[in-house]
């Protein structure tokens, strides 16, 4: 579930590296162990949440009954979520496709689940409860429930986008989006862009200002300079970046002209190991 972001040989990009430290190789299971969890109590609460709505025709049972059924069924389609995504990610035409890999992922989380249903009904509820024949059927409610948990786990877990520059030996393409800097901000070196509701802020080596825009829309205009989004609300210049440090899961960057970007957990990975710090 990494993007495919490029390494660098400079000797200044190391300098940052200090200012996490030696320890990032012990503490890496750690984070790894809390993601993990966290993604697991998710599941369990989406199987509460079924329970108390009574999902599947289930609603005739008691509470009690319905949260046994629920709550484990969910936790094992968890890990087995993560398993799933493991070997989708291993495709290389799905890991750099967000849409790609949600949808083969729900579709490679489908099928094994609708038969865990199944044979957990059976043995929860007898074997008359559900017949080989409603395998279908129940096929299509576990599929909306994969779509769902799918979609709900790479939104917490998925990489922020990823912008590069021209190869070494490239003409440079003209970067869209510096097309839109305010006359004040025109041949400043863009360092970061943050969304403030519906604005962007604009961090330049010439101050700041603020466009309407969407940051979505503003990183698919950053193509040709080497950056990444490195939070839901932030893209962040690679170049910009001077110093980093950590705060629990997450690191702050420090960037020149003062301003500090967050880097959100599904981001401290990708970019600690594209060289950023």
């Amino acid at each position: 579930m990494q993007p495919q972001m490029r390494q660098t040989t400079d000797p200044a990009r190391e300098s940052p590296a200090s200012a996490i430290g030696a320890s990032r190789i012990a503490d890496e299971q750690p984070r790894t162990l809390r993601r993990w969890l966290r993604n697991l109590g998710i599941a369990a609460a989406a199987g509460v949440f079924l329970a108390f709505v009574g999902a599947m025709e289930t609603s005739a049972l008691p509470l009690w009954r319905r949260l046994l059924y629920w709550t484990p069924l969910m936790m094992a389609g968890g890990v087995l979520g993560h398993v799933m995504a493991i070997f989708v990610g291993r495709i290389s035409w799905a890991r750099v496709n967000l849409w790609a890999f949600g949808a083969v992922l729900t579709l490679a989380l489908a099928v094994p689940s609708t038969l865990a249903v199944w044979a957990y009904t059976s043995l929860m509820f007898g074997g008359g409860r559900m017949s080989l024949g409603a395998l279908p059927v129940l096929f299509g409610s576990v599929l909306v429930i994969s779509a769902a948990m799918t979609a709900l786990m790479v939104a917490l877990n998925w990489p922020g986008r990823v912008t590069h520059a021209p190869p070494p030996g490239a003409a440079a393409a003209p970067v869209r989006f510096l097309e839109r800097l305010p006359p004040k901000l025109r041949g400043a070196a863009l360092y970061a862009v943050s969304a403030e509701d519906h604005y962007l802020r604009l961090h330049t080596s010439k101050g700041s200002d603020l466009i309407l825009m969407r940051l979505a829309d503003a990183i698919a205009e950053l193509e040709g300079l080497e950056g990444a989004q490195t939070h839901r609300s932030w893209w962040v210049a690679r170049d910009a970046v001077e110093t980093a440090r950590r705060e629990g899961d997450r690191v702050v960057l420090t960037l020149k002209g003062g301003a500090e970007a967050p880097v959100s957990r599904p981001n401290v990975r990708p970019l600690r190991d594209a060289g950023w710090f």
